[in-house]
């Protein structure tokens, strides 16, 4: 399975509320790996294969109906033996903001009643016989219908697919996100911060961890300590600077968040091989030789 996520975006829905479609397609041609920001609730009328969905990977067939959360990284793979006489699967989707719930509960007082108190889901979610019999039907029921049919349709289908009591686990977002996320934040931390001391103690209570965590997280996660880090960001840093300006290494040394010159030139020398001096000559050797 490809597992590089693409950039999707669902058909224009300017002049509607939401997106259905009836979609008859090769096998090979469905979506891959991809997000998009809706709840998409997806019914399989022809084809089989396996379905990823955040950090869960499942076997589908004709007959599923499975609810996938805003933001949640998903694919549907069908298996190509399992196309009709014309090489194609078929399956029913449609796909809505969470401002419309929001929006229908405000308006409508009965629709409001029916789903207080719902807690929305961020799992992925497949439904069970009774239930998914249910949404197949209305979804079967949306292609012979106008607009506003559809419209009153989605209404009716709102309190089956957040209030069903058969719905199965399906998948949870990818850990991996969050972890990204928090490594984002971290990496900004540092780079506000950097010119002077970090403890442990403040950088785990940014991003919410205590001090034993953060450390076991991060280690795991980059293969290096905090410390370490830290020091190769500053030395990144003392590396541009020494080739783009005309500051003294001493200078250097204080701006990058060294409180001591003889520690950073020690640092310094270890990591890159040279001393911040002759790593200043041999850049600008190199640049003199380019220019002949």
């Amino acid at each position: 399975m490809d597992d590089t996520a693409i950039p999707y975006r669902l058909p224009e829905t300017e002049n509607h509320s939401f997106f259905f479609i009836d979609q008859r397609v090769e096998p090979g041609i469905e979506a891959k790996l991809h997000r998009h920001d809706a709840w998409e609730l997806y019914c399989v009328v022809h084809g089989r294969g396996r379905r990823m969905a955040g950090d869960t990977l499942q076997p589908f067939a004709a007959g599923d109906v499975a609810l996938i959360p805003p933001g949640m990284l998903h694919r549907w793979e069908y298996a190509p033996d399992s196309a009709d006489g014309r090489g194609c699967v078929r399956y029913l989707m449609v796909a809505f903001a969470h401002s419309l719930v929001e929006r229908c509960m405000e308006v409508f007082p009965e629709l409001r009643n029916r789903l207080a108190g719902v807690s929305f889901p961020s799992d992925a979610s497949k439904f069970g016989p009774e239930s998914a019999r249910t949404i197949r039907n209305l979804l079967s029921g949306m292609n012979g219908m106008d607009e506003l049919g559809r419209l009153c349709e989605m209404l009716r289908l709102l309190p089956v697919v957040f209030t069903s009591s058969d719905r199965t686990f399906a998948g949870r977002p990818m850990r991996i996100e969050r972890d990204v996320r928090r490594m984002q934040h971290i990496s900004a931390y540092v780079m506000a911060h950097y010119v002077h001391p970090i403890s442990l103690d403040d950088i785990a209570a940014e991003v919410g961890m205590n001090r034993s965590a953060f450390c076991s997280y991060f280690r795991r996660s980059k293969g290096m300590t905090f410390s370490q880090f830290v020091t190769r960001y500053r030395l990144d840093t003392a590396c541009e600077l020494l080739a783009r300006s005309q500051k003294q290494v001493s200078e250097i040394c204080f701006t990058v968040g060294f409180n001591d010159l003889s520690h950073f030139i020690r640092v310094f020398t270890r990591e890159k091989g040279v001393s911040p001096s002759r790593y200043r000559k041999a850049l600008a050797s190199a640049a003199e030789k380019g220019s002949d």
